[in-house]
């Protein structure tokens, strides 16, 4: 189950939504757009998945989901504050009641001592709760590793955050 993403978990997710009545949207920068795409694998997500931003440039965070270039500049698009801007305008630029954003390193370049390949945050953004963010080091078993891994994460989150 490591390597594939879970079809179950993204069904919970969808159910848990409807439970709370919210709609859901996505800001991935790592992951590409797999966050929603493994929630809109499932037949009538339409009515709980709005809209996924897939911000995989920095200037894409800033343009789409208004993440500021300064605080991009300050702590690097992999950080805590990045993901937790990103979730936030995910939620300001959707119709959705909870947001999931995901930025990270997935390698197999571009990891330092300080963040290294496999370091991936989350943030969520729900209603008007405080956002949190997440930080998670994968092992590096490569690229489409780290990528399903950090689905898989962002599903577990969400759950966590729709009891």
């Amino acid at each position: 189950m490591s390597g594939m993403i879970a079809k179950a978990k993204a069904i919970e997710v969808l159910q848990a939504c409807r439970r709370h009545g919210v709609l859901l949207t996505t800001a991935e920068s790592c992951t590409g757009g797999l966050i929603v795409a493994s929630l809109t694998d499932i037949a009538g997500s339409s009515d709980v998945v709005d809209r996924g931003f897939v911000t995989y440039s920095n200037n894409a965070k800033h343009e789409m989901i208004g993440v500021p270039a300064e605080l991009i500049a300050k702590h690097g698009a992999v950080s805590k504050e990045v993901a937790l801007s990103m979730a936030t305008g995910a939620l300001e630029h959707s119709n959705a009641g909870i947001a999931i954003s995901v930025t990270g390193i997935a390698g197999p370049g571009g990891g330092t001592a300080a963040k290294p390949v496999g370091l991936v945050w989350f943030g969520l953004a729900f209603g008007e709760k405080q956002p949190v963010a997440t930080r998670r080091v994968f092992d590096d078993q490569g690229r489409a590793s780290i990528r399903t891994a950090a689905v898989n994460t962002a599903l577990d989150i969400l759950l966590e955050a729709l009891p």
